[in-house]
């Protein structure tokens, strides 16, 4: 019973993670991008218990191959709006404090 529970909850958790519907009909968004210092945001709010939480990714091309960087933030908001620009800063300020180092 217990590794069925465990195995519901990873579930649940990896479907959440990557922002995918639970359903016959789960089907993943596509994300437009935000360009910044040749750095690409994604804005990825993630539904959770009525409110969202702040989440997204940053892409580059570094010597012809894609790095990405993810990140799931604790700060949670009343409207997906407004966890989405609470990313962008996020992610222009990391941006601008690490670069590419974000991608070590």
């Amino acid at each position: 019973m217990k590794q069925t529970s465990l195995k519901g909850a990873l579930v649940g958790f990896f479907s959440r993670l990557f922002n995918q519907e639970s359903g016959n009909d789960s089907k993943m968004k596509l994300l437009d991008p935000i360009e910044y210092k040749g750095f690409l945001i994604y804005q990825d709010a993630m539904s959770e218990s009525g409110q969202y939480r702040v989440a997204g990714k940053i892409s580059k091309d570094v010597n012809g191959e894609i790095c990405t960087h993810r990140f799931i933030r604790s700060d949670v908001m009343a409207s997906r709006s407004d966890a989405d620009e609470l990313m962008l800063k996020k992610a222009k300020m990391l941006i601008d404090q690490m670069g590419e180092k974000i991608f070590s």
